[in-house]
């Protein structure tokens, strides 16, 4: 039955596609009547419906002998953006040239997104039961942009036209496009010819993000012995401050040779050590059995921490659980914040690793942390031992649980948020 119930609905699905861009919005009304009549009519002794039925008919066939005539020879450039942002609109530019000796109107075009059907796979692991409402929320589910079919000007012949497509991005991810499809209307406005125009891009949705209230984040300055040129250096790096005398003991590398010559005594160069607040930002990814709100509200929480916290006079590690421990550093030198919201935009969940190996990876690095931020799925026993346990070592930790269900005497440092109503419990930060 799952795998009928999948055939069908993928079917389904691309006859809905193929149809809703041969198909103009009069040509779905002909299309709809053809079948009501033809339903209603099937007896010609008790009604004239199928006079009408006859007609319409008629109508689509003169329509479909005339797509083929419709050749249409035009060229496509898009200026898409680098990134958008999940819950958010979003614009571009479109350039469309006519090649051919003839004026062009009534074009129409599409942005060929990727197919957002699911694999068999897929379908099984995200359906308990195979309806086509649950196939729709999970199409729907797995589109990253939402670009709505735009109406283009009249193209004189060699002509050249551009407009400003204003689309809205859906979810967070990397949304893919096989090109554009370039619609031009019969005579009777019935049915499109399509020219498929190849032109493939990406773009990235970053997670959605909330505001959160000014943030006074735990800890204090730490003793960092890989300064600030964490990326670039081998072994430990200090900051230069100066230049002085030779003392016993210095080391050679650190002579000054130029100040030498000049002074004709040994300089050698002045280091200080750095101190400076390092923040760690821990996502939950264990997300086995839990609903998928809870883990992209999660994720959009991680977004907002990551986008608020000023990496300018700090440095930030983002931590998460995937098919290994990762740590992406931001602040001071290292990545940007934005390439921060890149790499939460590719999040998955982690289904094959114990949740203690998030509190291992923290360990590992608690001598130079400052505090650590924890956005965690819920809120359980194994999650409040692994909070017991970095804040036993002195891990100045905050902590935001997303949960479906409410939690019972919560410690005073644990925000508990509820799906569909994170901004109003971030504003108690």
């Amino acid at each position: 039955m799952w795998r009928f119930s999948y055939r069908l609905f993928r079917a389904v699905a691309a006859v809905t596609h193929w149809a809703n861009r041969r198909f103009t919005a009069a040509g779905m009304l002909v299309a709809s009547g053809v079948v009501i009549t033809g339903a209603v009519g099937a007896d010609t002794t008790q009604s004239v419906a199928y006079q009408a039925f006859a007609l319409l008919l008629a109508l689509i066939a003169v329509s479909a002998l005339c797509v083929p005539l419709l050749r249409t020879r035009v060229a496509a450039e898009r200026d898409l953006p680098r990134v958008a942002t999940a819950g958010e609109p979003f614009s571009y530019r479109l350039r469309v040239q006519n090649l051919g000796a003839r004026a062009l109107d009534g074009l129409t075009l599409f942005e060929d997104l990727a197919d957002p059907r699911p694999g068999y796979d897929g379908f099984r692991a995200a359906m308990r039961i195979p309806t086509y409402r649950a196939w729709k929320r999970l199409i729907d589910s797995r589109r990253a942009a939402y670009i709505a079919e735009q109406p283009l000007p009249a193209l004189p012949p060699r002509g050249q036209a551009e407009i400003e497509v204003r689309a809205r991005a859906l979810r967070r991810g990397t949304a893919h496009s096989d090109g554009l499809t370039v619609a031009r209307a019969d005579p009777l406005g019935l049915l499109k010819a399509l020219v498929h125009v190849p032109r493939r891009a990406n773009f990235i949705v970053l997670p959605r993000r909330y505001s959160l209230p000014p943030l006074d984040l735990p800890g204090s300055r730490r003793y960092q012995p890989g300064g600030v040129a964490l990326a670039t250096s081998v072994g430990d790096s200090e900051e230069f401050i100066g230049l002085r005398d030779y003392r016993p003991g210095d080391p050679l590398q650190r002579i000054h040779w130029k100040s030498f010559a000049r002074a004709a005594r040994p300089i050698v160069k002045e280091y200080q050590d750095e101190y400076f607040e390092r923040h760690a930002l821990l996502l939950d990814t264990f997300a086995s059995g839990r609903d998928e709100r809870v883990f992209e509200e999660a994720v959009s929480i991680a977004a907002s921490f990551a986008y608020t916290i000023d990496t300018r006079e700090c440095l930030l590690d983002l931590m998460f659980i995937g098919a290994e421990a990762y740590t992406y550093t931001a602040g001071r030198g290292q990545m940007r914040t934005g390439n921060l919201l890149e790499i939460l935009a590719g999040v998955q969940p982690c289904r094959d690793k114990p949740f203690s190996a998030l509190g291992d990876a923290v360990m590992a690095r608690r001598q130079s942390l400052t505090g650590c931020v924890c956005i965690l799925l819920g809120w359980d026993e194994e999650r409040a031992r692994c909070v017991r346990r970095l804040r036993s070592h002195g891990v100045a930790l905050r902590v935001v649980a997303v949960s479906t269900v409410p939690v019972a005497d919560p410690p005073g440092w644990l925000l508990v948020v509820e799906p569909g109503k994170v901004q109003e419990g971030l504003a108690k930060l």
